[in-house]
């Protein structure tokens, strides 16, 4: 993922964010917040032919606490108009080659119950559910549960 990207990469963030069972933001973030929020070293998009951005993932250190360095929370969004063709496995699959080649030991993220494709994908790609945080927050005035899914490295011990 590159600057270039940026416009592409935000507005798929949006779409996901417009559905409504992605998460708690409303808006997506400018571009120099993303970049800020994000670790350089896992970001990736998904291309087409035409260098149109497909979906992307990335990862935020879930804390700055030494303790907690090998721990991260991705996120992971495709294009509305790409979903169904593998594109969130190979984004999920390619980002976490990325982190077990960096030494971090676990992958986490909250996923909304009723984001049964974003479950779908994440147990098929080695992630076990941990539990539920029940209404853990509000979302459009509404309070929401988030299940916590994690998924621990295989070469890390």
């Amino acid at each position: 993922m590159r600057t270039e990207h940026a416009e592409q990469v935000l507005a798929i963030y949006q779409l996901g964010i417009e559905e409504g069972n992605a998460t708690f933001e409303t808006t997506a973030p400018t571009w120099q917040a993303f970049d800020a929020a994000k670790l350089s070293a896992h970001r990736l998009v998904a291309l087409d032919e035409g260098d149109q951005v497909l979906g992307w993932a990335a990862v935020a250190p879930v804390s700055d606490r030494c303790a907690y360095a090998g721990v991260v929370e991705h996120s992971v969004y495709v294009h509305p108009d790409a979903r169904g063709r593998g594109v969130g496995l190979n984004l999920l699959t390619a980002l976490l080659d990325s982190t077990d080649s960096a030494g971090i030991w676990t992958v986490q993220s909250g996923i909304f119950p009723e984001n049964t494709a974003s479950l779908a994908l994440h147990q098929r790609a080695g992630f076990r559910v941990i539990g539920t945080r029940e209404r853990i927050g509000r979302h459009h005035s509404t309070w929401r549960d988030v299940i916590l899914v994690e998924r621990r490295s295989p070469t890390i011990t």
